[in-house]
């Protein structure tokens, strides 16, 4: 279903006229090494939140409302897939050929997306494979991806119209230009208000499926018979997935486990409290239907800043465009949380949320742009540039834990006696006699800087993992 290419150009490339360096030179084809560079730093920080956030709970996910590092992941994801459509399409003439394109690059991130994160792979601690159908888990990262994918690279072909390539630098020009793009974000947000505010939660049941669970077999019941609640457990978002998904194919532990109502121990995970509420046991899925619904927003705002990348040819008036948007995003999310009105909420994906993530996330790469595309500063990101070129690659085999679980497959009398918790225990944590601070160092030095040099490697003979 992935390809393994041995090509040394990628999807993300881009005309840029050499008027920028001299205006007698004819145009030449660079590749938009920041785009390489800011994809790098999100695998890296979903790498580092993912293993190290259990001991440093302040870079996980936040168990509701609030928004901590990690929070900040698959919006950073979104909003770059959404800026690599226009430099991905624009290459493709034939409307036809750009619909089977990205059709099937659709269904091969569903299909990766429900091997990895289905239920069938349980690496890295555990020796074993395969999943019950009865529990199979239907969403994921990548098929949110795929389907906020899907949704804008099918508005990017059929919504927009013939146009010149050099816009003027007007700060709506390229607003006016994909007009119908920002329809259909308007859209979404509706549906996903009204969704959100509109639908009514009835009572609900369920039985603890989770068979590592002391209260496994058990079954609660949760009171509701509300509306337009934003609380974890009467809110439209979980009501839907339950109720089209199924309850037994949703996420079995969901960050608000680690809530104050429902643990002890929080913000760290641990045994619930004797009068916990009964939605601490249940299951959530933090990328369901109506949550992904909203993340569309993510990629079209991504889309917006590709646009950009492609009709305004000076890096000044790019970074107007990028800096003021990004700004005002971030505003908005935040008088929206702290007013109350509408509070940051990742399982939600609430449109603060859309608005902080999506400014940052511009905020980001408009920085990352000036030192590495305008100030020629590449060297000192040349890690992060290797892991955004093959992203699958380390994503699969770091993020998902399949090469550590493979490592961990070769064990000596006992199954935890492995190469892999070897040097966690006497290389980091042994060694600096702190288990925070020693799974932190080797998530840095034994998987972020490792799959780095590793990327390098199969970047210097031109080898790439490509969907």
């Amino acid at each position: 279903m992935a390809e393994i290419k041995v090509d040394p150009v990628d999807n993300h490339t881009m005309v840029i006229p050499e008027t920028e360096i001299s205006a007698q030179k004819p145009h030449r084809t660079l590749r938009v090494a920041s785009l390489d560079i800011f994809r790098g730093l999100t695998v890296a920080l979903m790498i580092l939140v993912d293993d190290a956030g259990g001991e440093w709970p302040m870079i996980g996910h936040a168990p509701w409302h609030s928004c901590n590092l990690a929070d900040f992941v698959m919006p950073f994801f979104l909003f770059i897939v959404g800026m690599a459509i226009p430099l991905a399409l624009k290459r493709i003439p034939s409307k036809g050929k750009a619909v089977k394109k990205v059709v099937f690059r659709t269904l091969k991130l569903l299909f990766w997306g429900l091997l990895l994160q289905g239920g069938f792979s349980h690496a890295p601690d555990k020796l074993t494979y395969g999943v019950d159908m009865q529990m199979i888990r239907f969403c994921g990262i990548l098929q949110r991806i795929a389907f906020a994918y899907l949704v804008v690279a099918l508005a990017e072909i059929f919504l927009k119209d013939a146009q010149s390539n050099d816009i003027a630098a007007g700060y709506c020009s390229v607003f006016r230009l994909y007009c119908w793009h920002w329809l259909l974000g308007a859209c979404i947000l509706i549906l996903y208000l009204a969704m959100l505010y509109g639908t009514y939660v009835p009572d609900w049941q369920f039985a603890v499926h989770d068979k590592e669970s002391a209260d496994y077999g058990r079954v609660f019941t949760v009171d509701c018979n509300v509306r337009g609640k934003l609380n974890p457990p009467c809110n439209a978002v979980g009501y839907i997935d339950r109720e089209i998904l199924g309850i037994n194919h949703m996420y079995l532990k969901p960050a608000w486990r680690r809530a104050k109502a429902c643990t002890v121990n929080s913000p760290y995970e641990g045994p619930f409290i004797n009068d916990a509420p009964s939605w601490c046991h249940a299951p959530f899925e933090p990328e369901g239907i109506l949550s992904s619904i909203s993340a569309v927003l993510s990629t079209i705002i991504g889309v917006h800043f590709g646009h950009v990348l492609v009709h305004l040819k000076g890096h000044s008036e790019r970074l107007k465009q990028w800096i003021m948007m990004g700004f005002a995003l971030l505003i908005l999310g935040i008088i929206l949380h702290f007013t109350n009105a509408i509070p940051l909420n990742k399982q939600l994906y609430t449109f603060s949320y859309v608005c902080v993530t999506s400014g940052a996330a511009a905020l980001v790469f408009s920085a990352i742009y000036i030192l590495v595309d305008i100030w020629g500063l590449k060297y000192m990101f040349v890690p992060l540039k290797w892991i955004g070129m093959n992203a699958m690659l380390v994503y699969v085999m770091a993020a998902e834990g399949i090469f550590a679980g493979f490592i961990n497959g070769w064990y000596y009398e006992d199954p935890h006696n492995t190469l892999v918790y070897w040097i966690e225990k006497h290389i980091f944590i042994g060694v600096w006699n702190s288990r925070r601070v020693g799974i932190l160092l080797y998530v840095l030095f034994a998987e972020i800087i490792f799959w780095a040099i590793i990327a390098g490697i199969l970047h210097r003979f031109g080898i790439y993992w490509k969907l």
